[in-house]
């Protein structure tokens, strides 16, 4: 018991001695149920076979898992089908947004000065100025402007798509200005670009192969198995129709105020 825990969570936060107690605790109370006949009872009945069922299931998925390990062959033949996938880019992102209620203080920018921000952002980008200090020197809330501490590395699939199309066309030096909304502008420069090496995505192609041969095995197995689901008891639940008792009741009430707003006038 002691050994599965850590197979399963790491060392025991608890003490083998403790351990030792509750397993104690375990036999005790299963022998008690036991000389009351609670095994025999449908629900623990019902309970022991799922779970039965359940410890079957895992033996045989970790078996399956065992077998769909990549060789070191498939992987490297993988990563040499997918080049374009591990190839990284190392940007720095600035960005700006502006405020049409900005205030008077100088400080929030609005859009005409945002705008004017952007373009010292993107003249200065484009001749290889300091953008960063043309940021520094310009009046703005911190949550107007953005601007990357440092140089961020991102492989290719870990961006937008809009912006990894954008960046991934870039040589190293270019920057792009993505802008998806009036009044926000986004540089994003390219600092370096690379390609992981096999050694170092081994294990995520790994993964990704054995993620791919397990489900492909299983799909195998739930074919010559047979299994199928009754689609009509996994239908969502038919939709009530709405209640029509306001409109029912509403319209007497309504007359009837009526006619009592036509009788306190008669009287008046």
């Amino acid at each position: 018991m002691v050994s599965d825990l850590e197979a399963q969570q790491g060392p025991a936060d608890l003490t083998r001695q403790a351990i030792g107690s509750n397993y104690a605790q375990l036999l005790m109370l299963s022998q008690q149920a036991m000389a009351n006949h609670l095994d025999s009872s449908p629900e623990v009945v019902r309970q022991l076979a799922l779970d039965r069922k359940q410890i079957l299931s895992n033996a045989e998925f970790a078996r399956l898992k065992a077998q769909a390990k990549p060789t070191p062959e498939e992987i490297s033949a993988y990563y040499s089908a997918h080049l374009d996938d591990y190839d990284t880019v190392q940007l720095r992102r600035i960005f700006i947004w502006s405020h049409a209620d900005a205030t008077k203080d100088g400080h929030a920018l609005s859009p005409q000065a945002a705008t004017a921000l952007a373009a010292q952002v993107r003249q200065a980008l484009a001749s290889g100025g300091d953008a960063q200090k043309i940021i520094h020197d310009t009046p703005h809330e911190p949550n107007d402007v953005m601007v990357d501490p440092a140089p961020l590395d991102f492989q290719r699939g870990e961006l937008p798509a809009k912006m990894q199309e954008a960046v991934f066309a870039l040589k190293e030096g270019e920057f792009t200005e993505l802008n998806d909304a009036p009044g926000t502008f986004v540089f994003i420069r390219v600092v370096k670009r690379s390609r992981r090496d096999l050694k170092e995505v081994s294990p995520q192609i790994e993964k990704k192969l054995e993620a791919q041969k397990l489900k492909e095995e299983l799909e195998d197995l739930k074919k010559k198995t047979g299994i199928w689901m009754d689609e009509a008891y996994f239908a969502p639940a038919a939709k009530k129709p709405a209640s029509s008792t306001l409109s029912k009741t509403s319209v007497p009430i309504q007359a009837e105020q009526r006619e009592e707003k036509d009788e306190d006038k008669r009287q008046k």
